[in-house]
């Protein structure tokens, strides 16, 4: 269900232990062949799929749209809100959630610069309100190794407007999709131990803005790889972990705080 597509009567008789997902995103730039749209048209493409199959068992909150993206700032076009004023934001956004009775949150993430904010946004509502069940996570890393066969590109081919998000765009929004500014790997190495892509973790952080990662085209991995029928596996493989998630918040008992009688 659609949080702003209910009345405020139709509440009454919503189950509490619903989970509600709060979806983050990003306008910024993915390169030539790609809007600055993507992010926020991959996470409602994929909530718009879980909708359709198991939407009785979840509530669906408004879209963040803009958010943390000031590594990408050297790229016209791009739109950015500093962590501080976003965690504030979306902060605020889930205690109103909270303050109507629902006790389970997943924030459901589709930009790789919201990762680090939004773990602190669990952590900070997590605490907060320690009866809560509040879950973060980002697409790719939800899907995890299930998403490994998919990939065709050379390690690195799967990164930003790369091989897995240009093949998802071109199931969900073909239209937006430029075929002919389509080009091959555009990937700028550094040390081995920060090397890393949407399936592999770097062992520690080097910051390093998407103009150095990309050599100035905005694109990181290899979007000649994608299609249309690789973003359907790719929707099937992230809509099952999605729902596997929601099954599990739903059925979680409530959690009891501390000193709190069984």
């Amino acid at each position: 269900m659609i949080w702003d597509r209910l009345a405020t009567t139709e509440f009454a008789g919503l189950d509490r232990r619903m989970p509600v997902i709060l979806p983050i995103a990003a306008v910024e730039q993915h390169g030539a062949h790609l809007p600055l749209s993507v992010d926020c048209d991959i996470g409602s493409h994929f909530l718009a799929e879980a909708e359709t199959r198991f939407g009785e068992d979840m509530l669906i909150l408004p879209q963040i749209r803009v958010a943390c993206s000031q590594h990408h700032m050297d790229f016209a076009g791009t739109l950015t809100v500093q962590s501080e004023t976003f965690l504030a934001y979306a902060a605020d956004l889930l205690e109103s959630v909270i303050a109507h009775g629902f006790d389970r949150i997943l924030i459901f993430n589709s930009h790789g610069g919201n990762r680090a904010i939004g773990h602190v946004l669990a952590d900070k509502i997590g605490v907060r309100h320690r009866h809560c069940h509040v879950v973060m996570s980002t697409w790719w890393t939800l899907a995890g190794k299930a998403l490994e066969p998919l990939q065709e590109s050379a390690h690195g081919g799967v990164a930003h407007a790369c091989e897995f998000e240009t093949s998802v765009m071109m199931l969900a929004h073909p239209d937006k999709v430029r075929q002919d500014q389509i080009t091959t790997m555009s990937h700028v190495a550094t040390h081995e131990w920060a090397q890393e892509d949407m399936l592999h973790a770097a062992r520690a952080l080097l910051f390093r803005t998407m103009h150095e990662k990309s050599g100035g085209t905005g694109t990181v991995g290899d979007p000649s790889k994608a299609s249309a029928e690789k973003g359907a596996r790719i929707t099937e493989t992230v809509i099952d972990a999605l729902r596997m998630v929601v099954r599990d918040l739903k059925a979680a008992r409530p959690r009891r705080l501390v000193g709190e009688a069984p």
